[in-house]
């Protein structure tokens, strides 16, 4: 990871409780969720730096990132009725 500010992906959704939730594929599990969007922004980034840090100390946590991260594609959503 670079010293300079990072930019990352974070899937949004809402649960069937109503809570949003983030997370983030580019570091392993980092998620957080919150009962507001603007609550949810504030804790993703905070769940971000903590992984960064987590990054920068432990050496397992490299190799996970290293084979599980990924930079998804936004696609698109369909709903599909059946």
């Amino acid at each position: 990871m670079s010293k300079k500010p990072s930019q990352f992906k974070v899937v949004l959704e809402q649960d069937e409780d109503g809570f949003f939730v983030a997370s983030v594929p580019s570091l392993p599990g980092c998620y957080t969720q919150a009962k507001t969007l603007p609550e949810l922004k504030k804790r993703v980034r905070e769940a971000i730096e903590l992984c960064l840090d987590v990054y920068k100390t432990d050496s397992q946590y490299r190799k996970r990132v290293n084979r599980f991260a990924y930079e998804p594609t936004f696609v698109g959503l369909e709903t599909i009725s059946i």
